[in-house]
């Protein structure tokens, strides 16, 4: 009896990346992730959260100016500036995000030579999508991703103790 292998594809692959990014977020109005990817290659990722060394939305509450909260950087944001610090050309790659950008960062990441946007759901009220579609930048829109993981350590052969490890 075979178990049916569940390895994902590529872009489900970066995408449960980006979910798993979106879990340090610390605004509790949109937990989002972004994974920014050339070459099947993991460039820099990032997470809706406050500036470096700031207080969080989610210890000091938000701070809402036109409907949107400001004290938080957005996910992508914090991905261009991960790759920037670290003198990452992100020219040619992919952006895996958890939710439709924000009108600002779709700018940022045109700007930033994003050539494709995977993403498995909308952002209200947002230009983004037009502004991808003008830069010519594919937008992929899939399901989300399966929210589990499969890691069956107990039936790993190399993991089952031996006498030795015991």
């Amino acid at each position: 009896m075979s178990k049916e292998k569940s390895r994902p594809k590529w872009d489900e692959y970066f995408l449960k990346l980006a979910m798993l990014a979106s879990e340090r977020s610390t605004c509790p109005r949109m937990h989002c992730g972004c994974v920014l990817v050339k070459d099947r290659f993991v460039l820099a990722t990032g997470y809706n959260g406050s500036l470096p060394h700031q207080p969080h939305c989610e210890d000091i509450g938000c701070l809402i100016v036109d409907n949107h909260c400001v004290r938080t950087n957005h996910a992508e944001i914090n991905a261009l500036v991960q790759a920037a610090v670290h003198r990452v050309s992100i020219k040619g790659s992919t952006a895996y995000i958890t939710n439709m950008s924000c009108t600002t960062c779709s700018k940022a990441l045109i700007a930033a030579g994003i050539k494709r946007v995977v993403v498995f759901t909308d952002f209200h009220d947002t230009l983004a999508t037009k502004f991808y579609v003008d830069a010519k930048v594919e937008i992929v829109k899939m399901k989300m991703p399966d929210t589990e993981i499969k890691y069956d350590l107990k039936n790993y052969i190399s993991a089952q103790k031996s006498e030795k490890s015991k």
